[in-house]
């Protein structure tokens, strides 16, 4: 690694050691057996890669990902891979999280719309880096659980709806930020509407073949930056089949 790896690697290892949480009350941290891991998955996977972001990268570093998964994939949490959260619904990848995360350039007076909470991982990291986080999520299982984690977690700038993503969440519009973490098939109007002038939208558009979209809101335009190939989950509908749970 080159010496300015080298650099963001040992800050975030004194950012971790300065920041790490010690009363979790959704269950014990191990911290000796998930610390490092965590670290080296800033290293390796994020800052090791092409994600420059500090603010980013220490976000990743101070939230513990193992939490927000099920226990018995707690071994693989830090690995770069999907896992699944239930309700046929996966975490995305850590590395596709930053990345996304930092296309979004969220700064800390920001106000952010996640579309898809589901288990609140993304959204915690959201809520380290903006002062005010709103994430929407359909399926009530995964939006109870996500909240409950998060508030366990004192998250105290997040605000949770139960509703279809496709369609927002007006009442607190316009944001600077829009984070799609489901796929849609199309540019759901009412999400751009709900963008403020200047701002960023970071979604996945596509049916079985996907790319990750940058949208841009000016003032008399939109721009579109086509970024990489991507396969997320697809966005389910309040009209849609309902999903069957795989786990209780």
């Amino acid at each position: 690694m080159k010496n300015s790896g080298i650099l963001v690697f040992l800050s975030l290892a004194v950012a971790v050691l300065l920041n790490s949480c010690s009363d979790d009350s959704i269950a014990p941290d191990k911290e000796g057996q998930y610390k490092n891991a965590r670290i080296k998955m800033v290293q390796e996977q994020l800052a090791g890669r092409d994600i420059k972001d500090k603010n980013v990268l220490l976000a990743f570093s101070k939230v513990k990902r193992h939490l927000f998964v099920l226990p018995e994939d707690r071994n693989y949490a830090y690995s770069d891979r999907p896992l699944p959260i239930g309700y046929g619904q996966d975490l995305t990848r850590p590395y596709l999280t930053a990345l996304m995360t930092e296309l979004a350039g969220i700064k800390k007076d920001y106000k952010v719309l996640e579309i898809g909470t589901g288990s609140g991982y993304h959204t915690a990291i959201l809520a380290e880096l903006a002062r005010e986080v709103y994430t929407v999520e359909i399926l009530e299982p995964l939006y109870s659980r996500a909240k409950r984690v998060l508030s366990d977690l004192d998250y105290q700038n997040v605000k949770f709806k139960l509703g279809d993503g496709y369609l927002g969440w007006k009442e607190y519009a316009p944001y600077d930020v829009i984070i799609v973490s489901i796929a849609s098939q199309q540019e759901p109007q009412p999400l751009i509407e709900q963008l403020k002038t200047g701002g960023r939208m970071i979604i996945p558009i596509g049916e079985v073949m996907q790319e990750l979209i940058v949208i841009e809101k000016g003032k008399d335009s939109i721009k579109r930056e086509r970024i990489i190939p991507v396969r997320f989950m697809p966005m389910t509908r309040e009209d849609g089949q309902e999903l069957k749970p795989d786990i209780q």
